[in-house]
């Protein structure tokens, strides 16, 4: 699992029929000061989950169809939560 930040959605004029009633949205990774940051990636959000949001977020397949209880979904991300705050106390 991993911590992000939600940048943005994704509107989509068809979808796999697993993604229904659920949202995709643009996680932007969040890393330590002076560490390259790794590309943004899509996720399915199963939290309810907007923009500017930290996220917690599955990013293994067979974890993610878990979450959705749906074994053929084709998802690999899947936001589980929402981060209310983050202390890491060597940065504080």
């Amino acid at each position: 699992m991993i911590i992000g930040k939600v940048t943005g959605t994704v509107v989509t004029t068809l979808s796999h029929a697993a993604f229904k009633h659920r949202r995709l949205l643009v996680v932007q990774p969040l890393t330590l000061p002076g560490e390259k940051p790794s590309g943004d990636f899509i996720a399915l959000d199963s939290t309810q989950a907007g923009v500017g949001d930290t996220v917690l977020v599955n990013r293994e397949g067979n974890g993610a169809r878990q979450v959705l209880a749906n074994p053929d979904a084709p998802v690999t991300s899947v936001i589980v939560g929402i981060v209310d705050s983050l202390s890491i106390p060597e940065l504080d």
